[in-house]
This record gives structure tokens, sequence and C-alpha cells, in this order.
């Protein structure tokens, strides 16, 4: 209930963001078109998510007679859950992680690559199934939809107000002569936006993890996964995001590129040690 919470109140801060940044830059029209605008570009995306994102990580359907296990642990996980058996695909890479994505229930794909069913432990392995699981029952994909709207929102007004001079409409009667609030806020309000985006899905990471952890019965085995993939990745040399790669990384189990400092209030995923540290509680 904390995250669901949180990630509440953080769409409401969004929500609010996107209605003062409107209201100073281009009125409420201009918000309305700058958040119309943004909303077909993400229902779009969200409608067609699936094949987008395993045309873009190369996926391809997962041999049922190949990976009889995966497909016994999916299956059971998701009756288990409550959910439909969703669309099961691997990715040819020896880089560990998975993902869960599709627009609904019905229409759900999960992903995993050869790397992390070479690197994990049955239990382990299907633990981070379930937390993915846990992404398709939250509808996670719907959510960070929503959020990605306003934040879309929010750039668009700015960069419309950079860019045609909106900011210094003295005529304009509602505010063209608080200027320079005007300025500090399409500098700030593109950033904040996106922070709080990143903590929406990072709140969702969260709550897939306890998901996870409640459907196998224990946190301990998703804890070991995220350490071994941790562990993992600090062994390879540090990799420079592909346009791909940078697109997708919220989907991901396991953030495959390490955030430090200032850097990782943008990362879409929680810590490593933060997220084994909130399992310990369903040992």
């Amino acid at each position: 209930m904390k995250q669901i919470f949180k990630t509440t109140i953080f769409l409401a801060i969004l929500t609010g963001l996107f209605m003062t940044v409107g209201y100073l830059v281009g009125g409420l029209t201009g918000a309305l078109i700058a958040l119309g605008l943004a909303a077909a570009m993400n229902i779009g995306s969200l409608w067609f998510s699936d094949k987008l994102v395993l045309k873009m990580q190369g996926a391809v359907p997962l041999d049922e007679n190949k990976y009889p296990q995966i497909v016994t642990m999916v299956r059971d996980l998701a009756e288990a859950d409550g959910l439909p058996m969703p669309k099961l695909y691997i990715m040819e890479t020896p880089l560990p992680n998975a993902f869960a994505t599709g627009r609904s229930h019905k229409h759900a794909v999960v992903a995993v690559t050869r790397g992390i069913m070479d690197l994990l432990t049955h239990d382990e392995l299907k633990a981070v199934l379930g937390h993915e699981l846990g992404h398709v029952k939250n509808r996670d994909m719907l959510v960070s939809t929503i959020a990605a709207t306003f934040a879309g929102a929010i750039g668009f007004v700015a960069e419309f107000a950079f860019w045609t001079g909106a900011l210094f409409g003295g005529g304009d009667e509602e505010g063209g002569g608080n200027w320079l609030g005007t300025l500090v806020m399409i500098i700030v309000a593109p950033i904040a936006a996106i922070l709080i985006q990143m903590a929406v899905t990072r709140s969702r990471e969260f709550l897939a993890d306890q998901h996870g952890a409640k459907l196998v019965g224990s946190g301990k085995d998703l804890a070991s996964a995220l350490q071994k993939l941790e562990s993992f990745k600090q062994q390879i040399p540090p990799q420079t995001p592909t346009p791909a790669q940078e697109a997708t990384a919220h989907l991901m189990f396991t953030n495959p590129f390490t955030m430090r400092g200032l850097a990782s209030l943008f990362s879409t995923h929680p810590s490593t040690e933060q997220r084994i540290k909130r399992l310990a509680k369903f040992r």
C-alpha cells in the first residue's frame, strides 16, 4: 500500500506541475493541446508496446520444447496470480535480464535473456519471473504511460514557450508581466517532471519486488538473483547505452547501466542495495 500511495502522490504532483506550467505559458488551451499531443504519442506507444520493445531487443518467441522449465514456471505463477498465460520470448544475449510488457493482462509478454537463464538457479529465476508478473498484475505499463504523458506534456509546453517567445508575451492579460517566474518554471519544470517520472518507475519496481516475493513465498531468492546480477554488472567493462537500450531500460528487471551520485536521481530503478534491503522483510 505504501508504494501505491507514493505513486498516487507522484502522479498528483505531475498533474499539478503540468497545470501550473500550462497556465503560466499557454493558458488552459495551450495546456490541453500539449496534453493531447503527449497522450496521443504515449497511448500509441502503450498500444504497440509489446511489438516495439520485442523488435528493439531482438526477442524471438521462446521454444516451449527447448525451455519447458520456463513455460512451467510462468504457467504456475500466472495461475497462482489469477493471470492469463503471457506470451514468452527469449533474447539471445549473454547479458542477464528480463522484462514484461503489454497493454493489458490479456496482451502481456514476458521475455528473458539466455544470460539470465544460465546465471540463476531455478528458484532465483522463478522469483524474477514472479517480479515480472507483478508488473503485469499491477498494470505498470499503464501507470508508466500516464506518468510519461504528463512529463511529455510539460516538456511540450516548455519547448513551445522557448521557441515561440510566449514567455515574453507582455500583452497577455493573465500573466505577461511575470516573465521571470515563468522563465524559471519552463527551465525547472521539465527537469522536475523527469525526476518525478523516474520516481514513479522506481516506486513500481519496489512494488513488483514485493509482489514477486509474496507470489513465491519468500524474498530470499529474488534478493539472491539481484545480487548475482549486480555482481555480473560490476565484472564487465562500463558500456555506453544504445538508443534502444536507453528507451527500454525502465522495463528491465535490473538497470543494465550503473548510475551513481546525482545521476541516480534519473535512474529508472532503485539501487540493488535498496531492493535487497526491502526484500529482507519477506524472508
